[in-house]
């Protein structure tokens, strides 16, 4: 049984049972291999958009005898996917714009996808963002801390009825804001405190336009981790 990080073990448990998976930046294959030798998943497609990686993909899953299971395919974000090819997509261990990115280039092959499992290592607001814009209701939350690292997953399924957030749900995020537990706190507290650093250093500063908007926006955003971790 081959064995996985904590934080893509996670993810994993997002992954409805008998689901058929694109994992989307696959590197190692870890995730899918993982997944099918656990029975999470019926079949995967592994896919890279650099050579390196997917070579690293292809042999990953040809040493563990999962070539029946797992297809690894080369090609940038969702278009190693047709509609309707798989039910649930992850994409993990990127920056969170970079993902937003990733699903508004492919979002036409997002047809026939019941679930997102989505693992950005910052800026998860943008992807709460983009699921607000395009009809996919935000079901779940995580937030793990791994190798000094803190980590968030949202999970997503398509919906006719628009998903909409204040802003502080779109930076803090409904469901962690709920829960509010120690490695959240963690996360936002260090956060506010470099955010008061330069805020600081911005009350130095000439008093332009630009200046002040930057001060008005993080103002903005230490009141709202102020009063969420208060």
């Amino acid at each position: 049984m081959i064995t996985i990080s904590n934080r893509l073990e996670k993810v994993t448990t997002y992954i409805p049972k008998g689901s058929t998976l694109a994992d989307i930046g696959s590197d190692h294959a870890f995730l899918p291999c993982f997944a099918v030798q656990k029975g999470i998943i019926s079949k995967a497609i592994a896919g890279e958009v650099n050579e390196g990686p997917f070579r690293s993909a292809y042999n990953q899953v040809k040493a563990l005898g999962l070539e029946d299971k797992i297809e690894v395919r080369l090609g940038d974000g969702l278009e190693v996917i047709d509609p309707y090819e798989v039910s649930a997509v992850v994409i993990a261990g990127m920056g969170g714009q970079l993902i937003s990115n990733i699903l508004e280039r492919g979002k036409e092959r997002l047809q026939g996808i019941e679930r997102l499992i989505l693992q950005p290592n910052m800026g998860a607001r943008f992807i709460r963002d983009w699921f607000e814009k395009n009809n996919w209701k935000l079901i779940g939350e995580s937030i793990l801390e791994e190798d000094e690292k803190i980590y968030e997953i949202l999970v997503a399924k398509p919906t006719n009825v628009q998903n909409t957030f204040n802003d502080t749900e779109r930076l803090l995020g409904p469901f962690l804001m709920n829960e509010c537990n120690s490695t959240f706190e963690k996360k936002w507290k260090r956060e506010k405190e470099n955010w008061e650093r330069i805020l600081i250093q911005l009350e130095k500063a000439l008093p332009t336009q630009e200046i002040c908007e930057r001060k008005e926006l993080l103002k903005q955003k230490i009141n709202a981790v102020t009063e969420a971790i208060k």
